[in-house]
This record gives C-alpha cells, sequence and structure tokens, in this order.
C-alpha cells in the first residue's frame, strides 16, 4: 500500500509540475474497442435477428409442418402468450438508432425497409402494436399502440420512400445479406409492398390492388439471386437453431405432419427429398418411404416410424428463406387469377414452382413432368386454392408467413383441429406487456378484441 500511495504521488506531483507534458483527450480510449458502434454495424446486427422470425417450432406448429414427437402439449395450441419485446430491446432499436444517427442515404434506407419488415411480421403475429410512439427509449416507456390498418399505411409509404431514396450506384457496409448491393434491396423493398399488399385482399381489395400494381411498377425481385435470405454460417456462434436443436442437443423431437407429406407424396414432389429424410418404418414391405406423423398425435412415437425433419434443413449452415422470388411469383399469379393485372396466371404459377423447386434442390430436375401431372397442372377454375397449396409448400419452415396466407386464403383446407383445438388466429400479449403498459394495453385488446387477450381474436385484415 505505501508503494501505491508513493508512486501516485509522484505521478501526481510530475504531471502537475511539468509544464512539458500534455496528455490527449483520448489516451485512455482504445480505437480497437469503440464505445460507439456506428450505423452501419447497428444495422448488420439488426440483421443478425432475421433467422428469429422464422427458425421456431411454434412457427411450424401453427402452420401444421411439423409434428411434435416428444412434448406433444407444446404444439396443441395452449392459451399462452408470446412476447415481442425481444424484438423491441434488440433489432428495432439498433435500427432506430442507426436511422436517427446517419447521414448516408443508403444506411437510412436499409434500416427503414429491415425496421418495416420487422414490423410487418409483428403486426401480422399479434395484431395492434406500439408502432409510431415505439422506440423513444427512455423518453417514453409506454408507447400506444396503433392500429393494424395505420402500421400497413405507414409501412407502405415507407417503403416507397426507402426504395425511391437508395442510390443503387453506392453500397453499404457490414452488409451480409445482399453484401451492398442496393439494386437487390431495392427490389426487396418492393417485394415487400406487393406481398404486403395481397394481405389485403379480403379486408380491402380495391387498396390491396393498387398498392400491388405500384410497387409491381416499381420492380420487384426477378430472380433466386434476388432472394431475402439469411445465411447461417458453419461456426457454432451463428449455426442454424434446427442444427443447434437437433445435432448439437440430440432433439430428435419433430416429424413432417402427415397432412403436409400427403400433399407432396401422391405427386412426387422433387422438394420432398431435402424436407424430409426416409423412414425404415415402411408402409410397405421392403419399401424405404416418407411417412409423416398425424399432427398432435397424443403418445407421439418413436423416431425411426416416422420421417424427421430433412438433413438438409438442419445442416450447421442451412439458410434461412424470408422472401424469395417464387413466393413474388405465386403472389403474381393470385393477383392476374384476382383480375389485378393482366399477366399471365398459369406462367406466373408454373414458373414459381420452377424457381421454388430450383430454390430447395439447386436443380429444374423433375419440374416439368411435375408439372404435367393432373394434380398440380394449373386449372383457372380452381386457381386461388391451387397457388395458395403451392405456395405453403413452397414456404416450407418460414412457418408465421405460411400460417398467415392460410389464414387469409383459408388454403390449404386440410389443416387439422388436434383434440378438438383449433389453430390460432394471433399471438396474445404477454402479462408482462398487461403489468407495464397497462393503459395502452387494455385499449388495444378492447378496441380489437372485445377485451379478450385471446389466440382466437382475429386481425383486422382477417376477414371471414
Amino acid at each position: 500500500m505505501k508503494k501505491l500511495i508513493l508512486s501516485l504521488t509522484v505521478i501526481a506531483l510530475v504531471v502537475s509540475s511539468c509544464d512539458v507534458l500534455s496528455f490527449d483527450d483520448d489516451i485512455n480510449k482504445n480505437p480497437n474497442s469503440p464505445s460507439e458502434a456506428q450505423p452501419s454495424q447497428l444495422i448488420a446486427n439488426a440483421m443478425l435477428s432475421l433467422s428469429g422470425l422464422s427458425s421456431s417450432p411454434q412457427a411450424q406448429y401453427n402452420a401444421q409442418y411439423l409434428s411434435e414427437i416428444i412434448y406433444v402439449d407444446e404444439s396443441l395450441y395452449p392459451q399462452s402468450s408470446t412476447s415481442f419485446y425481444w424484438m423491441f430491446e434488440g433489432p428495432l432499436i439498433n435500427l432506430q438508432t442507426a436511422i436517427d444517427n446517419s447521414n448516408n442515404p443508403n444506411e437510412i434506407a436499409v434500416a427503414r425497409i429491415l425496421k418495416s419488415y420487422y414490423f410487418w411480421q409483428m403486426t401480422d403475429r399479434w395484431g395492434d402494436v406500439p408502432y409510431s410512439e415505439a422506440l423513444q427509449g427512455t423518453d417514453d416507456f409506454t408507447p400506444a399502440y396503433d392500429t393494424q390498418q395505420a402500421i400497413y399505411d405507414d409501412i407502405f409509404a415507407t417503403l416507397k420512400q426507402a426504395s425511391g431514396n437508395l442510390e443503387t450506384s453506392g453500397s453499404l457496409e457490414d452488409d451480409i445479406i445482399y453484401n451492398g448491393d442496393m439494386e437487390k434491396w431495392r427490389k426487396l423493398s418492393n417485394s415487400i409492398r406487393l406481398l404486403m399488399a395481397l394481405r389485403l385482399s379480403n379486408v380491402d381489395s380495391q387498396k390491396a390492388q393498387q398498392e400491388f400494381t405500384d410497387a409491381l411498377d416499381d420492380g420487384v425481385m426477378t430472380s433466386n439471386e434476388d432472394n431475402f435470405v439469411f445465411r447461417h454460417l458453419a461456426t457454432e456462434q451463428n449455426e442454424n437453431y434446427w442444427y443447434n436443436q437437433i445435432v448439437r442437443q440430440s432433439r430428435e423431437w419433430w416429424a413432417l405432419s402427415e397432412r403436409f407429406l400427403q400433399m407432396m407424396r401422391p405427386v412426387d414432389d422433387p422438394r420432398m427429398s431435402v424436407y424430409a429424410d426416409t423412414t425404415n418404418a415402411p408402409t410397405a414391405p421392403g419399401d424405404m418411404d416418407y411417412v409423416g406423423l398425424p399432427y398432435g398425435t397424443p403418445d407421439g412415437g418413436n423416431t425411426s416410424d416416422y420421417s424427421l425433419l430433412g438433413a438438409d434443413i438442419h445442416e450447421q449452415d442451412a439458410p434461412v428463406y424470408l422472401v424469395t422470388h417464387a413466393e413474388v411469383l405465386f403472389a403474381r399469379a393470385e393477383a392476374a387469377q384476382r383480375g389485378w393485372t393482366s399477366e399471365s396466371a398459369a406462367d406466373n404459377y408454373n414458373n414459381a414452382i420452377e424457381q421454388s423447386i430450383m430454390q430447395w434442390t439447386g436443380s429444374d430436375a423433375g419440374v416439368q413432368s411435375y408439372l404435367a401431372q393432373p394434380e398440380v397442372a394449373y386449372d383457372p377454375t380452381n386457381g386461388i386454392e391451387m397457388i395458395a397449396n403451392q405456395r405453403y409448400i413452397h414456404l416450407f419452415m418460414h412457418g408465421y408467413e405460411a400460417w398467415a396466407e392460410w389464414r387469409r386464403t383459408g388454403y390449404p383446407d386440410n389443416m387439422v383441429n388436434p383434440q378438438g383445438r383449433d389453430v390460432p388466429l394471433r399471438q396474445s400479449y404477454t402479462p408482462d406487456e398487461q403489468l407495464n403498459n397497462t393503459e395502452n394495453y387494455e385499449e388495444a385488446v378492447e378496441r380489437q378484441f372485445s377485451g379478450e387477450n385471446s389466440i382466437y381474436g382475429r386481425l383486422w385484415w382477417d376477414e371471414e
């Protein structure tokens, strides 16, 4: 202790008595460890959360892609709540901070596109959510809930403006999605608008058509190279969720649902061998086949009896597809079928299936024979259902998006009610939100659902 006191005394004397010495204000700052992140870094950090919009068992249960083998009750639609706080506390506040602190047009535009995408996913799961008053930090801990209609209107405008503000001759640092290709960000922005417009087909068909054709005219995805994909790495720090569950933690808990495989197996769908593994419990002696587990089977079953999630889907670096060229083509097919455009519904439908198969298998092998089958060949008298069913097959493992499209269209119409429980129509707000933001929470629940925060409340666009 004496040595320490002496040392400090000497240092103090030297500093106070020597006019020659002067210290820079930044001497204690590590240039390799900045205390403030740059806007591009905040945007990149927000990108890291994108896979969470798709990679969860609940998403696949709501779409009935996967059947639970072990903990079956988790898939039986309990009246439980789901938190949206992670989006506000992570990616959204990062994106808002980037918007508020950047003077780079591409950084601001991309941050607004990503912010819009997160909020679109959020409102389509919960309904009304804090939006215009959210993300103000300590200035407002209790933001009001905006109506879903108001959120949609603002996102349409935000995406159109962001698309127009992008400087496609420029770039974006730290871009882990498109590697700084601003033209791809422009196409994504317009493609999100296009898909959002279709969501309004039942509640406001006139606005839906207007927004759809406007987005289409502005330029949407034109190839699988434009796909909005989160690409995992073959490292533990950034690995696929399903790899962590199935391989790292040895949780072989999920088989493909029987009703889903029945949409693929009779027509020998080329995507089936990617989506599912074969089983050693054949439906016919000597066969190695694809066998689905009926959704909600009480006792689950033996993993060897059913087709588990395909190995390609749970590779460590397996990608997560969020917005894709094929989905845009299915939307264009539906718009043509509805008479919104003069395009060919059949051509867009066929192209969508081809691009979907190429996306999932890496090849166009089997496309033409698949399209030629009577159950697949486009029939305009049953066009909406055929488009919806094929879109559903394409959206495999993006369960929340497939679930939203099922709520909008009612297709596929083979969803089951396990143990008498209907498929949910939304996710419910958490008790934490009721406690933390009571007045605004109660107003939103009363406005939308007559005071009942239930998983069976209908959202604004979800008209019967």
